[in-house]
């Protein structure tokens, strides 16, 4: 026998035993407040959280809190007034490096981690909510669900090109505990949550 198949064999005498997997918690009693949940976790990780009934009450506030603003792109046709549309596919990346202020749909939200997944459904360009200042994302109540096992059932029948998940403003820190926003990233994350 070769040292290489003595190695195999005694890997293959020497296995812990199998176990059952975890059960994943079904949460449904917890069904009713996954929208306080995704919020509570959300400004803890540095987002803003808006409950917002139409597109327009998100647009005021973000009007509002963006007030200084000078380049705003978004797909929602309620913000044509104040916003380009969004650029098409072929657009150069580069020409995007002074967006102010992103206004997105997110397909779904996480309450366990406040994480939402846009896909290339949702982004003209895949990097406009990385090349952006300041990223707003809209997600309906009805799609916030409670876990990542139950957000990966939903993608996973999916197709798209492409998918990300986004949990907060872009943040680093170095071993000194000095935590930088927006060292590759945007620098806030709105989240408004369509009720």
């Amino acid at each position: 026998m070769s040292s290489r198949d003595s190695i195999l064999a005694a890997v293959a005498r020497n296995q812990p035993e199998l176990l059952p997997l975890q059960e994943v918690p079904s949460f449904a009693s917890e069904e009713a407040n996954l929208g306080e949940k995704f919020s509570t976790v959300a400004v803890s990780i540095g987002s803003k959280v808006f409950r917002v009934q139409s597109i327009e009450e998100a647009k005021q506030i973000l009007l509002k809190e963006h007030s200084g603003a000078r380049r705003v792109i978004s797909v929602f046709p309620e913000f044509a007034d104040v916003a380009e549309a969004s650029p098409v596919s072929d657009t150069d990346p580069h020409t995007l490096a002074d967006v102010d202020l992103a206004v997105l749909p997110a397909q779904l939200g996480v309450a366990e981690n406040a994480a939402l997944w846009v896909t290339d459904a949702q982004l003209p360009l895949r990097v406009l909510p990385f090349i952006c200042q300041n990223l707003a994302l809209v997600v309906p109540q009805q799609n916030i669900i409670p876990l990542m096992h139950h957000a990966y059932d939903v993608i996973g029948a999916q197709e798209y090109g492409f998918g990300t998940f986004i949990a907060g403003p872009s943040k680093t820190a170095d071993i000194e505990q000095s935590l930088v926003l927006g060292a590759h990233g945007a620098r806030t994350l709105s989240v408004f949550i369509l009720v």
